[in-house]
């Protein structure tokens, strides 16, 4: 293997190395330490597949929000507590991820997320009640939860010198999945019989098939980066006092003002985005478009994410700050919702994509937390911080939502909160966006 591909796995794991005449890393049963290309190519498809199962739990059901909500007698502060259930799941089992990485591999985890989400979506249609039904959807949601987490570290551990490339492929692939869902989920449900809880359970089979190739991965053992054996970091004395920073106390992290800012912009990018995916639809359809349209609106929003979350972790690479792209994609955003306040149906497709464009602040905050960090125990710790801390900063929005939407009649006071958290989300996005690291300030 070259050398330059050898330090690059070697800083992955949290900045300790070894000499070529050191153990090899574990891998597979025994296999080499670089790993056959079939397995490279296995594990490409798996996260392909495993990224198109993140999202359609949630858009498929935003789709059929308001089926669902006469289904099962909802009000609309009941659909919004149902819209804010993703960040909450997200935010509460993401913490988790790295914990049963180490213990049972980030393989095991990933594939034990994949039936968690095929079970969820298979029984939530079924089970006849508003409680049963969040039920089912938070056990789903805690499958999409790992994964989300766990999805960074699976590129690093498999393809330490092609990160950007990865990241870029499993971001399109949730994209596509996310739009997907949107696009196609009332017309199946029509193909149907117009049943919408066969129209929501058939995205089970979808996270069924994302099962087959992780079961390859389920015995694999080797820790994620920068989670190295402690006996290991032992032998490896020399290089211990170059790694020592990696190695901190996690709460360590909550010193730094980077770490907080990219907390509180994920958090509010993830506000921004579960709103339209959970209300979108229903703003469209109460302006007078059809459900079908309304869904497809919905997955243009979502598609834009396809070639944009190629094009713009590139793009921010090459950049020392990011925060340009943060104020050009807050200002995309401003305009959509404006345009939903004054005019929803006559300029649909024009705001469906400038808030496609805003929404992709989620790749942009993903690359910025390779880029803040200096080592894999920092990208690890920064990717569980960031996105649980904020997915818990984003539970209120979706339900505010919902509250003022039943209490107002109306979507003009829901559209200028979302609108109006635009702002703090540019603010936050600049302050995570600066040349630093957050070994620097921890």
């Amino acid at each position: 293997m070259p050398d330059d591909e050898t330090q690059t796995q070697t800083l992955n794991r949290g900045g300790a190395a070894r000499t070529p005449a050191g153990p090899p890393p574990p891998q597979l049963s025994g296999a080499a330490e670089a790993p056959a290309p079939w397995l490279l190519r296995l594990i490409a498809v798996g996260l392909v597949l495993a990224a198109l199962n993140l999202r359609p739990a949630i858009t498929s059901l935003g789709a059929l929000l308001e089926e669902v909500r006469e289904g099962l007698h909802m009000s609309g502060s009941v659909a919004g507590v149902l819209t804010s259930v993703p960040p909450l799941c997200f935010a509460v089992f993401g913490v988790m991820a790295p914990r049963l990485a180490r213990r049972f591999g980030a393989g095991a985890v990933v594939c034990a997320g994949m039936v968690a989400i095929a079970a969820g979506l298979v029984i939530r249609p079924y089970i006849g009640s508003t409680a049963g039904f969040l039920a089912a959807s938070a056990l789903a949601l805690m499958g999409i939860a790992v994964s989300n987490i766990l999805m960074p570290v699976i590129v690093k551990r498999w393809f330490p010198d092609r990160v950007g490339t990865m990241t870029g492929l499993y971001s399109m692939a949730l994209a596509l999945g996310t739009a997907l869902a949107a696009a196609v989920t009332v017309p199946l449900t029509g193909a149907m019989g117009g049943n919408w809880q066969s129209g929501l359970a058939v995205w089970a089979g979808l996270a069924a098939l994302a099962v087959l190739p992780w079961i390859v991965l389920v015995r694999d053992r080797t820790p994620a980066p920068g989670q190295a054996a402690p006996a290991r970091s032992a032998a490896a004395s020399g290089q211990a006092s170059a790694s020592g920073p990696a190695e901190a106390p996690a709460l360590r992290i909550t010193r730094s003002r980077t770490a907080w800012g990219l907390a509180c912009f994920f958090g509010l990018q993830a506000t921004a985005a579960y709103i339209t995916m959970g209300w979108m639809p229903q703003i469209f359809r109460d302006a007078g478009v059809s459900a079908g349209t309304a869904g497809v609106l919905l997955a243009v929003t979502m598609a834009m994410g396809v070639p944009l979350a190629f094009v713009i972790p590139r793009v921010a690479a090459r950049l020392k700050q990011q925060g340009p792209i943060v104020v050009v994609l807050g200002l995309c955003g401003l305009i959509g919702y404006g345009g939903l306040y004054l005019a929803p149906a006559a300029g649909a497709w024009a705001w469906a994509l400038l808030l496609g464009v805003a929404n992709c602040a989620f790749p942009l905050a993903l690359t910025m937390i390779g880029m803040r960090t200096r080592t894999g125990a920092g990208v690890v710790r920064l990717s569980a911080f960031a996105q649980s801390t904020g997915y818990l900063l984003s539970i209120p929005g979706p339900l505010l939502v919902g509250v003022l939407y039943q209490h107002s009649g109306g979507w003009g006071l829901p559209i200028a909160l979302m609108a109006g958290l635009m702002i703090p989300q540019m603010v936050a996005g600049v302050l995570a966006g600066r040349d630093r690291t957050i070994e620097d300030e921890c």
